[in-house]
């Protein structure tokens, strides 16, 4: 005769608990992803939109430093920032540990 290893089975219940678990932890996962990539479709979407409107924000600025004789200062805020932000991006994917 072999010696045999007892072991309970998990019941009924509990093997429906995790079943269930499981699939609300998908669930949200999916819905979770969902939620993101409208996020992401929604700004690429409206990329354009910005784009024209901070066009047109500049060229009205311009206008207004030509008429005013005030020279453009967002002009020289937004090359800073980006310049910054260009350099940040630099340190950031140079200084990364793969």
């Amino acid at each position: 005769m072999r010696p045999y290893l007892i072991t309970a089975k998990p019941g009924r219940l509990d093997r429906a608990a995790r079943w269930v678990g499981r699939w609300a932890l998908k669930s949200l996962a999916l819905t979770v992803m969902a939620g993101l990539g409208v996020l992401v479709l929604v700004v690429r979407c409206a990329r354009p939109v910005i784009n024209y409107t901070a066009t047109r924000a500049a060229w009205l600025e311009l206008w207004a430093a030509s008429v005013t004789g005030i020279g453009p200062v967002g002009a020289a805020v937004g090359s800073g920032l980006t310049d910054e932000f260009v350099r940040e991006f630099h340190k950031a994917r140079t200084g990364a540990t793969v």
